[in-house]
């Protein structure tokens, strides 16, 4: 379970009775509500806390994040532009930016090598977009990173304070370096079509994988990748929008014939929501889950039409 580099849990490798019990030594990746505003309201020595609305949205819904964000925020968030901070040469979507740049832009969030970053969004589903940002950090080798379940939506619920107007977080310094090992392209994918290396799950829309609803980006058609298997990001979410037990996620897994202890690799529309089967994983055990970053745009965009499996039209050009 131990991931290279990280300090998660050295004895892991050892046997599996301790790989078993390592799921506690991963750095927590969710934490609630009450533990921010109290952790807001009797800031911790040597362990700065900096949270982040990682909010994103699909152009076609109309929506503002930035705006969103200076209208209403918790206390002492910066703003994380999930398309700012990416490769804006590549020609697919938010694809990730290279270490500098991320280092950088962290850096001018006031996220600082000993920064405790908590992550959240202001979606409709409670989390969206932020597992992005949390499986990004973790990326280039920031561990203390964790998600606030529930996002903003459990925040409103609980009637904690809010915020408004710009944020002015104080600059820190942050190094970076990208693990490839979270990261899938193209070829690795293409290949594994012959290979079955890994398992391959889908986060997106049942309709949006089958082929039968339409992608929400112009000129892509819906459909999926030969031998993936889907499982909708919500099904990891409650009604309530707050995270699933891992109990009830490895349960899911099992249903999907998805064998977690095997390689497992994530993708969806365009390398968001993917996050949340990374994320998923990680609660129960497995840190290892690396994302097709060019998810299906890409995939759509590159592979022959026969690689593009739908009950739609597929990929007739």
């Amino acid at each position: 379970l131990c991931l290279p580099g990280s300090s998660d849990s050295p004895a892991s490798a050892r046997s599996p009775s301790v790989a078993a019990m390592a799921s506690p030594q991963l750095f927590r990746a969710l934490v609630s509500a009450q533990w921010v505003a109290e952790a807001l309201r009797a800031p911790r020595a040597g362990q700065p806390l900096q949270l982040l609305d990682a909010s994103w949205y699909l152009p076609k819904l109309g929506r503002d994040a930035r705006r969103e964000f200076e209208e209403r925020h918790i206390p002492g968030a910066a703003f994380f532009d999930i398309d700012q901070c990416s490769d804006r040469t590549s020609p697919y979507d938010h694809m990730l930016p290279g270490a500098e740049d991320f280092a950088e832009y962290a850096g001018r969030l006031g996220v600082g090598a000993a920064t405790h970053v908590v992550i959240y969004d202001a979606s409709d589903q409670g989390l969206y977009s932020a597992p992005r940002v949390w499986w990004m950090f973790r990326a280039f080798g920031h561990r203390a990173v964790s998600l606030l379940d529930g996002g903003l939506r459990h925040w409103l619920r609980q009637n904690l304070p809010l915020s408004s107007g710009k944020s002015q977080p104080a600059p820190a310094e942050f190094r970076a370096q990208l693990d490839p090992a979270f990261i899938k392209t193209y070829e690795d994918i293409k290949e594994n079509l012959e290979s079955r290396r890994f398992q391959v799950v889908d986060s997106r829309a049942t309709g949006r994988f089958r082929g039968t609803e339409p992608e929400p980006r112009d000129g892509i058609e819906p459909g999926h990748i030969p031998g993936t298997v889907n499982i909708p990001f919500t099904d990891f979410l409650t009604q309530e929008g707050l995270e699933k037990s891992p109990e009830e996620i490895r349960h899911l897994f099992q249903e999907k014939k998805v064998d977690l202890s095997k390689p497992l690799v994530a993708t969806c529309g365009s390398g968001v929501t993917a996050c949340h089967v990374a994320l998923g994983a990680y609660l129960c055990g497995k840190p290892d889950v690396p994302i097709y970053d060019g998810s299906w745009v890409e995939w759509y965009m590159r592979a022959r039409p026969e690689d593009v499996i739908s009950e739609g039209r597929g990929k007739t050009h």
